[in-house]
């Protein structure tokens, strides 16, 4: 066997080789190894194998060059982003027009219901029983001339109560008198509306709906009103923030009284009994719920608590 020779006996020249020997394999090792995981690594042949690292730049920079996409394929991605940005901005464009008309369009109808006139030359009052009707007033599909209303018309028509909401003929609207609802005043909701008599399609454009046939302000019975919450200026929309002890002001042309919220109800659409006449001085307030969507409605209840000193008629209703 030959004599291994021991790091002492060796000379320059063979410690040399030694050195570059045990390097080439270590370089090879790497190679190997950055192969295996998938790396491109190109040999500088400039390089000097007598480096401490001498493959570490090459293969950093083989990294480099193989992770850089083509021109194209760079240019394709940002093309994809703009577009998507670009139909981001267009659909907050169209949400934000949609939602600017709505509003434009409620403020206007408020207005006109705040400045017309309640003069009107109208019918002279009929006798009428309190309670005619089969659903709460307050839908939101208008009338159709010549057709008859169809299921879930009007928020929510059952089918076995069609036969009677198709033969419903609205009263005659009363003329309106000195002790007539004139406005309503809802201080907690800065609210400040006209008050019309009947509470149909047509009426609920003007204002605030009285049904026909229900009390009188500051008597015993229950004044019935109703509002639409997301058309027609949306008076009634923030019913549901109202709480109990809220005042609510009642006006005609000689006094103004003030209801006091006793309690909030959301109902179906067939629960009239919230109309049926009382035996006490009542105020009810009516609309559909939930906001935009009036599968229900939302009925507050109020009692009368004092009366404030007569008031001219222009001042009642300014």
């Amino acid at each position: 066997m030959a004599h291994r020779k021991s790091p002492e006996e060796l000379s320059v020249a063979e410690l040399e080789r030694l050195l570059y020997a045990r390097k080439r394999a270590e370089r090879e090792q790497r190679l190997r190894r950055a192969h295996a995981e998938g790396r491109v690594v190109i040999p500088d042949p400039d390089r000097q194998d007598t480096d401490d690292e001498p493959d570490a730049a090459l293969i950093a920079s083989s990294l480099a060059a193989g992770s850089r996409r083509p021109f194209w394929g760079w240019l394709a991605d940002r093309g994809l982003l703009l577009v998507e940005l670009a139909a981001g901005v267009a659909l907050v464009v169209i949400l934000a027009s949609l939602w600017a008309t709505n509003r434009q369009l409620n403020r206007e109808l408020a207005q006109v219901q705040a400045s017309q006139s309640q003069a009107l030359a109208l019918p002279t009052p009929t006798t009428t029983p309190a309670i005619g009707v089969a659903l709460l007033p307050g839908g939101h599909r208008p009338p159709i001339d010549g057709q008859a209303p169809e299921p879930g018309e009007a928020g929510g028509i059952p089918e076995h109560l069609l036969p009677i909401v198709n033969a419903y003929v609205p009263p005659p609207i009363p003329t309106p008198g000195p002790e007539t609802a004139r406005r309503l005043e809802i201080p907690a909701l800065n609210g400040d509306y006209p008050i019309v008599q009947g509470d149909d399609w047509e009426q609920l454009k003007k204002g605030i709906g009285q049904y026909i046939g229900s009390g009188q302000p500051g008597k015993d019975g229950n004044v019935v009103l109703s509002g639409h919450n997301d058309i027609y200026g949306e008076p009634f929309r923030y019913l549901d923030r109202l709480q109990a002890g809220d005042e609510i002001i009642v006006s005609t042309e000689r006094r103004a009284y003030t209801y006091v919220v006793d309690q909030i109800q959301v109902v179906d659409p067939t629960d009239v009994w919230v109309m049926a006449p009382t035996d006490h001085p009542q105020l009810t307030l009516i609309s559909c719920y939930p906001y935009r969507v009036n599968t229900r409605r939302i009925v507050v209840f109020a009692t009368l608590a004092d009366t404030t000193a007569a008031l001219p008629a222009a001042a009642a209703l300014e």
